[in-house]
C-alpha cells in the first residue's frame, strides 16, 4: 500500500484517529473479501473509499457499521475497540443508495425515527428533525411524504435523518448511484459543504472516480480486498502508485517494462496522463517538441466538448490517448490515418511498480 504517510505511522504527536483499522480480515466461506486491512481516517475528515465491485470495500464500510463482524483484526473508534459490538452500540451511522425511509410517514417523522427509538420525548424530537430537515434545505416540506419527493430531495431525507442523532461518524454506501448526472453532481457538492459545516468524520464508499476525486479529502483505493493506495486526490492522480491505480483512476497511457526500457533505459513500466501529451500534425509549424517525442499514426478521435481524445499508435511503442484541447487540424478524413508526432516532457512520466496489474 502507498501512502504519503503510511497507515498507522505516528509523527509523535497525531490525536486518536476517528477510525482505526488493524489487520481487519473478514473470510466469507472460501472467498477473503478483505484482507489485513491498515487504515487511520482523522476526525473530520471526508474519506472516500473508491474501488471496482468486489474490491472490499463495501465490506469494510459494513464492518465499521457493525453489520458484518470481522474474522480477525480490530476496528477502533475514537480509541474504543468496537469491534464484537452490535451496530446501535457504535456511535455511527449509514446513508444507504436506496434512503431506507418509511414510505408511511412525514419527513420530520422519518427523521426523528431514531430519537425516538433513543425516547427523546416528542416535542424536542421534532425540533431536532426539523433543525435537520433545515440544514438539508427541506424544512418547508415537514409534512409530506417521501413519494411526494424527488430522487434528491429523498437523499437529503436521508442524511438529515443519519445526522439528526449526532454521529461521530457518518458512512455513506454509493448514496447517489441512484441519481442522474446533474443531479449527482449537485449532490456532490451540497455533500462536501455540508460534512465541512458540520465536522463530522465522512466515510464514502464509491465506484466512481469522478465522486471520490471531487469530494474527498483523502482517498483509499482498494483492489482484491485490500488497500492499494491512499493520498489526497492530487496525490493518487498525478502520482499513482502502481499499474491499477493508475488504470483504474482516470485515464492513463501505461508503456510496459520492455517500453520503457527502449525510451529511457529503465525496465520498469510508466505512465503518462492523455492531457500531459501533446500531438503535432505533420506541417503544423506552431507546435514545439517535447522533451521526448515519437512518431505514431492517429487511428480514431472522439469528440467530448472540452476537448478531443486523440488516439495514436506509435511506430514503436503502445496505443496511447492524448487530450487535446484546441480545435484540431483538418477535416475527419484527414485526421484519421495521418502520421503525427507525439511529444511528453519527462516530468509527465511517472514510474510504477509492477505489483497491482
Amino acid at each position: 500500500m502507498t501512502e504519503t504517510l503510511a497507515a498507522g505511522t505516528s509523527t509523535g504527536t497525531e490525536e486518536v484517529p476517528a477510525i482505526r483499522l488493524r489487520k481487519l480480515t473478514k473470510v466469507f466461506g472460501d472467498t477473503v473479501a478483505v484482507n489485513g486491512v491498515d487504515l487511520d481516517i482523522r476526525h473530520g475528515e471526508f474519506f472516500s473509499m473508491l474501488g471496482p465491485s468486489g474490491s472490499g470495500k463495501t465490506t469494510v464500510l459494513r464492518l465499521i457499521a457493525g453489520f458484518e463482524l470481522p474474522t480477525s483484526g480490530s476496528i477502533e473508534l475514537e480509541g474504543k475497540d468496537v469491534s464484537a459490538m452490535a451496530p446501535f452500540q457504535r456511535d455511527v451511522n449509514t446513508v444507504f443508495q436506496d434512503y431506507a425511509l418509511f414510505p408511511h410517514m412525514s419527513l420530520v417523522d422519518n427523521v426523528g425515527y431514531g430519537l425516538r427509538v433513543r425516547g427523546m420525548p416528542g416535542s424536542q424530537r421534532r425540533e431536532r428533525a426539523r433543525e435537520a430537515l433545515d440544514r438539508v434545505q427541506l424544512g418547508k416540506f415537514l409534512g409530506r411524504k417521501p413519494a411526494q419527493l424527488s430522487g434528491g430531495q429523498r437523499q437529503r431525507v436521508a442524511l438529515a435523518r443519519a445526522l439528526v442523532v449526532e454521529p461521530k461518524v457518518l458512512l455513506l454506501d454509493e448514496p447517489l448511484g441512484a441519481l442522474d448526472l446533474k443531479l449527482r453532481q449537485q449532490m456532490q457538492v451540497e455533500l462536501k459543504e455540508l460534512q465541512r459545516s458540520l465536522g463530522i468524520t465522512f466515510i464514502f464508499v464509491t465506484h466512481d472516480q469522478e465522486e471520490a476525486l471531487t469530494m474527498s479529502d483523502r482517498i483509499g483505493v482498494f483492489n482484491n480486498g485490500g488497500i492499494e493506495q491512499i493520498g489526497t486526490a492530487h496525490e493518487i492522480y498525478e502520482r499513482p502508485g502502481d499499474i491499477f491505480v493508475a488504470n483504474f483512476v482516470g485515464t492513463s497511457n501505461i508503456f510496459d517494462a520492455a517500453q520503457a526500457q527502449a525510451l529511457y533505459g529503465r525496465a520498469d513500466p510508466l505512465c503518462i496522463r492523455p492531457e500531459r501529451l501533446r500531438v503535432a500534425w505533420a506541417g503544423d509549424p506552431e507546435r514545439r517538441s517535447g522533451i521526448t517525442s515519437r512518431p505514431g499514426t492517429v487511428t480514431s478521435f472522439v469528440y467530448v466538448g472540452h476537448a478531443t481524445q486523440v488516439r495514436v499508435q506509435l511506430d514503436d511503442g503502445p496505443a496511447v490517448v492524448a487530450l487535446v484541447p484546441e480545435k484540431l487540424p483538418g477535416g475527419d478524413a484527414e485526421l484519421v490515418n495521418g502520421p503525427v508526432t507525439v511529444s511528453w516532457d519527462d516530468a509527465a512520466v511517472v514510474w510504477l511498480p509492477a505489483r497491482g496489474t
